[in-house]
């Protein structure tokens, strides 16, 4: 494992682990890496002092490694949840309703975003329309 000492365009400073450098590159590529702060892609790598691990180091290596990663899917959930939001009508409970119409072509085609209670959801599968459970967030309860 190699640990990068990392900052984005905004002066945030955090740590990322890769497999190789090859794999850092080929990960900021593809845009991600990202700030666990501000969420901006354009992170750079920052001079660093090299270490030895000791096996003490490598568990909390790959204990910090799987923090990261974890930090990231979850600002890369949340981009795309609120880019859902952002492009999609609340209906709120009028949901399954509103759904039936457009999948009945009864109503435009256009994104939505509501409550079903769970056999609700079965019920829409079951005549086959596509649906999907936004997730809650860590920070959305909170």
């Amino acid at each position: 494992m190699i640990r990068y000492t990392l900052s984005c365009e905004n002066d945030h400073a955090f740590e990322g682990w890769f497999s190789s450098g090859a794999d850092y590159d080929r990960q900021a590529d593809l845009g991600l890496v990202t700030c666990p702060v501000c969420g901006s892609s354009s992170v750079g790598k920052q001079l660093m002092v090299p270490s030895v691990a000791t096996g003490r180091k490598k568990d909390e290596a790959r204990k910090l490694m799987m923090d990261q990663v974890h930090r990231q899917a979850v600002a890369k959930i949340r981009e795309i949840v609120t880019t859902i939001r952002e492009n999609s009508e609340d209906v709120g409970e009028k949901f399954p309703e509103e759904a039936r119409k457009i999948h009945y072509g009864e109503a435009d085609q256009r994104g939505l975003i509501g409550k079903a209670t769970p056999e609700e959801a079965r019920e829409l599968i079951d005549e086959g329309i596509e649906i999907a459970a936004l997730p809650t967030l860590p920070d959305d309860v909170n």
